[in-house]
């Protein structure tokens, strides 16, 4: 059975920029390769979303920096000291996709509980606050839907007033309401100077809270950058819009990467729009609810993920 992780006492961070860090990491799985010669650094006081295909390494990697897996070959640090010394383990929180927790318990007697762990642990009421638990606090936990869950998870991983925080997919359950703030909550929790990995499927979260993306594919590093430098590396512009003419049509236009319809609206990926938006005012005056934008960051991570599978499959 596995556990939430909620660890703990606040400890000045050394000097250093890397929080974390691994080199020429390689770990497998029998003739599964999870991780290949990855080099990756964790910076103070930032947010890193860690992207990526289910089977890319990204549970690998994380597992391997909380001190849980060893590497086959390679270095792995965590505050320069390695992950499963037990005083590191201090200074860590993860909210994980299987973490279990007794379902008897209230919501109030898990955060208690985990705290009373830690000698330096947030306050009580401060982690309800923050993990929106106020209202829920006297709730047992087996009683609250899957999105109350998330947060319960979220207070329990943060209670212990951690420096480094890794967060899977925290948001899944979440009604928009509750996602934005969490966000918000995360967000304060880097100002204040804590580092966040954030693994998760939301590109839109990866992309409005992250410092820095990473993107695995095949257990390598295929990309790494700001969320405007992974959107860079999107292929032309998407243009919608409403008209009369059929998917056949339109995919014949010159320029036409991609083309999708959804009875008479058209989604199009193309690589430059002023010559495609003027063949289709040319060839359907009726044509409407025109609207021309960059490429975002789904459209950047399936064409870095495809393009690295295509060029491995060869």
């Amino acid at each position: 059975m596995s556990t939430v992780i909620a660890q703990i006492p606040h400890v000045a961070t050394p000097p250093h920029r890397g929080v974390a860090r691994t080199r020429n990491l390689t770990k497998t799985y029998g003739s599964v390769v999870a991780l290949r010669n990855v080099d990756f650094e964790l910076r103070r006081g930032e947010l890193l979303a860690l992207l990526g295909p289910n089977g890319a390494g990204k549970t690998t990697l994380v597992r391997m920096l909380l001190g849980q897996a060893s590497p086959d070959s390679g270095r792995v640090a965590v505050f320069d000291a390695d992950p499963r010394n037990e005083d590191m383990r201090y200074r860590v929180g993860a909210m994980l996709q299987v973490a279990r927790v007794p379902e008897t318990l209230k919501v109030r007697e898990h955060i208690d509980l985990f705290s009373s762990y830690y000698p330096k642990p947030l306050p009580i009421a401060e982690t309800l606050r923050i993990a929106g638990l106020e209202d829920l606090k006297d709730r047992r936990f087996g009683e609250l839907s899957g999105g109350q869950r998330q947060r319960a998870l979220f207070g329990i991983s943060i209670c212990g007033n951690p420096d480094l925080l890794f967060l899977d997919e925290p948001t899944v359950g979440l009604d928009v309401e509750a996602r934005r703030l969490m966000w918000t909550q995360i967000r304060d929790l880097v100002s204040r100077g804590k580092t966040v990995l954030l693994t998760t499927h939301y590109l839109n979260e990866a992309d409005a809270l992250a410092d820095r993306i990473l993107v695995l594919q095949h257990g390598t590093i295929v990309a790494e950058g700001t969320p405007s430098e992974i959107k860079s590396r999107a292929i032309g512009k998407q243009v919608r819009f409403s008209s009369r003419l059929t998917l056949d049509e339109v995919r014949a236009i010159p320029g036409v990467l991609t083309a999708a319809a959804n009875r008479q609206k058209f989604e199009l990926q193309v690589q430059a729009a002023e010559p495609v938006v003027r063949e289709l005012l040319n060839r359907d005056s009726w044509l409407s609810d025109l609207e021309v934008t960059s490429a975002g960051l789904e459209e950047a991570f399936l064409a870095l993920t495809q393009n690295h599978h295509s060029n491995g499959s060869n």
